[in-house]
């Protein structure tokens, strides 16, 4: 039987009066990768920021092994396995590579098998870069750096928001070319992309996310390219 690590059930989030999520309902079983499509507005970041306490839900659960995550606080949620690496990707312009890395093992201190040698193999080009601002690096660089100070947490869950966001081609390939490794780990991973064909390459199963709702659930093997357009551009039949 199929594991469900996370799990969402009627989830509700919003701004204020401003209500961007419409009773979400989500799974993420272990060792599974789950890519949210949808277009800019859709309320892609808003679940993120739901998941990990950034937004404080106004309606719903969110269960990691059945324990509740939506009472919880961003630091206690990341330190329950739960971690992201945010749009834009928000490096400490003061400190270095490597102490942006060594940030992200700082509230949750647990075995496993990331660390700084771990995240150095895994994008060497960041050993070299140790020493420099993270800020100083190219927009790629910059994401390697994301993804690994999420990583040194060694968490069960690592949410993706946005990976391939103003990279360039070649570079997108580049990190996404890292995320088997990061499964292998023993990571369960939600990749948040506006790019339909970059999450249908990477991703068990999709969900397809417009104006705070899915439109549609399944794997992409089982699904037609015009059901998931109509789906992400909100076309009726």
């Amino acid at each position: 039987m199929t594991v469900s690590l996370l799990s969402l059930s009627g989830l509700k989030a919003g701004y204020g009066d401003f209500q961007a999520l419409f009773g979400i309902d989500m799974t993420l079983h272990a060792g599974e990768t789950v890519a949210i499509i949808g277009a800019n507005g859709a309320g892609k970041t808003t679940l993120m920021r739901a998941i990990t306490g950034i937004v404080r839900p106004s309606g719903g659960t969110v269960l990691l092994d059945g324990q509740p995550v939506h009472t919880r606080m961003a630091p206690d949620i990341l330190e329950m396995g739960i971690a992201t690496v945010p749009e834009g990707r928000r490096l400490f312009p003061s400190l270095s590579v490597e102490e942006n890395l060594q940030i992200g093992a700082h509230v949750r201190k647990v075995p496993g098998p990331w660390s700084l040698a771990a995240i150095y193999d895994l994008f060497p080009i960041l050993k070299e870069r140790r020493h420099h601002p993270g800020t100083a690096l190219s927009g790629g660089q910059q994401q390697m750096v994301a993804v690994g100070r999420a990583l040194m947490s060694n968490p069960r869950v690592l949410l993706c928001d946005e990976l391939s966001l103003g990279l360039a081609p070649v570079v997108i390939r580049d990190i996404y070319a890292a995320l088997p490794a990061i499964k292998a780990s023993g990571a369960s991973i939600v990749v948040v992309e506006q790019d339909i064909g970059q999450a249908l390459k990477v991703a068990d199963r999709i969900y397809c996310m417009m104006e705070g709702r899915f439109t549609l659930e399944g794997a992409p093997a089982t699904l037609s390219r015009q059901a998931i357009h109509d789906a992400y551009f909100g076309v009726r039949t």
